[in-house]
């Protein structure tokens, strides 16, 4: 999908980072794909990999990595997250937030860049 400039200026951070929760989590889904396993033990992995609280910890691993314009992308998105109440603390799921705004902002924009950010994530270890 192609959008404008205009269209893409348009999107709120919180719109970003739905496409980008979407993005993010079927990228993980495919860096367990095999060896195979049962799909509970896909799902354990990938529910450990896509929680708030390690969203956030992939935020930090990746903010060396980041230009100043994605920087940007993910203050909008820490700052657009909800302050309902969640499962997760507060400010890990607004750095979660951030994650996926700028997944889905890159999805839209450069996805030879999406994948080069998706590359500093070490996706095989095991959660904290």
């Amino acid at each position: 999908m192609t959008l404008s400039d205009t269209q893409l200026r348009s999107l709120s951070p919180l719109a970003l980072a739905y496409i980008g929760d979407a993005v993010y989590e079927l990228f993980v889904r495919s860096c367990y794909l095999v060896p195979p396993q049962r799909v509970q033990a896909y799902h354990r992995q990938v529910v450990s990999q896509v929680r708030a609280e390690q969203q956030a910890h992939y935020l930090e691993l990746l903010r060396p990595h980041l230009t100043q314009a994605e920087e940007e992308i993910t203050r909008r998105g820490r700052n657009a997250a909800p302050k309902r109440r969640q499962r997760a603390q507060p400010a890990d799921y607004q750095q979660a937030t951030a994650l996926e705004a700028l997944m889905g902002y890159l999805y839209l924009t450069d996805s030879q860049r999406l994948v080069e950010v998706l590359s500093y994530l070490p996706l095989n270890e095991e959660a904290p």
